[in-house]
């Protein structure tokens, strides 16, 4: 998944993105608005960790999220 599909599937992930990063709050969310760079900041920001593992985490977690929902893509056909 990159930048330009996470924009597209905001509105779905924001949930799974709440549940990974518990610390990042509904304002931090909406303003994250699917931009990678801003997910990566606020990451940094909520739980004082570096660019690189901010970045780190953000690519491990879409990655998972796109196995997931191509699981559940293949099981609804």
């Amino acid at each position: 998944m990159n930048s330009d599909q996470l924009q597209g599937k905001w509105k779905q992930m924001k949930g799974s993105i709440r549940e990974r990063w518990g610390a990042l709050t509904d304002d931090d969310v909406d303003i994250v608005n699917g931009q990678t760079s801003q997910l990566i900041g606020r990451i940094q920001e909520r739980y004082g960790v570096a660019k690189a593992e901010a970045q780190k985490q953000v690519e491990e977690w879409m990655h998972e999220y796109s196995q997931e929902t191509e699981l559940e893509r293949r099981r609804a056909s």
